[in-house]
């Protein structure tokens, strides 16, 4: 959103302990419009609840990448609200509106600035707003996204971080796609020195690193990727 003080704008972070996803439901609270960041499949019912208790209209999903740990509701949610579906360029096929660096989506008085923030995977994007950035798994509390599959890469993804998302004020609230350790969420100031995997590191350290990394294969990775570039919908009700 912008960077105005007089803009007001509502989050609300939501969590999915199976795959320790982070979603956030956004809005202007003028307006009552509301965007769904990474929304997860099994807990549409929970958002849309959410979204009607606090009087809000629906107008989009953005998810931050093709994710491979779960299934996104962008599909769904679309189907049952008519809200438009967002990824970044080169994401889901499916998607009303594709993302690119600088892009702009606006709420009512707000608007929500995206970041190209490749890396991860090769369509991760964020989205800033007035005092805070969505990053989803590119940089996380004390860490960042892996970049061993998906057409990850390092560099890329130190360049990114460093580059767009290090640059911000450095009281920018960092609300992660992820967590596996009880966080919730940081700040850029904070992230810029106790992030072990960037603090102190050259770029071709952090390529070391994350090269030698020996991670496990996420479990969902063969089923999730391609639902997910079907917008999380059945492949068959997807083409129809």
């Amino acid at each position: 959103m912008t960077d105005s003080s007089a803009v007001r704008v509502g989050v609300r972070q939501l969590f999915d302990a199976e795959s320790s996803t982070f979603s956030y439901l956004v809005w202007e609270p003028d307006s009552r419009e509301a965007l769904l960041v990474d929304p997860v499949r099994e807990q549409v019912e929970r958002d849309l609840k959410l979204v009607e208790e606090l009087g809000l209209r629906l107008m989009g999903v953005i998810d931050t990448h093709v994710h491979a740990d779960h299934v996104t509701g962008a599909g769904l949610l679309r189907d049952r609200c008519g809200c438009r579906t967002m990824s970044g360029v080169g994401g889901a096929p499916c998607v009303d509106r594709a993302l690119a660096d600088g892009d702009v989506i606006r709420l009512g008085n707000a608007s929500l600035h995206v970041l190209e923030t490749r890396g991860h995977t090769d369509d991760s994007i964020s989205g800033v707003g007035p005092n805070f950035v969505f990053t989803g798994d590119a940089l996380l509390v004390r860490g960042c996204g892996r970049t061993d599959f998906q057409n990850g890469d390092a560099g890329a993804l130190y360049d990114a971080i460093t580059a767009k998302l290090f640059t911000l004020a450095p009281e920018t609230i960092v609300y992660p796609g992820h967590d596996y350790r009880g966080h919730t969420q940081s700040t850029i100031a904070e992230e810029r020195v106790h992030n072990t995997r960037f603090a102190g590191k050259t770029r071709d350290a952090f390529v070391t690193l994350m090269g030698e990394l020996t991670l496990p294969r996420p479990k969902l990775l063969d089923a999730a990727v391609p639902a997910n570039r079907a917008c999380g919908r059945e492949r068959q009700d997807a083409d129809a």
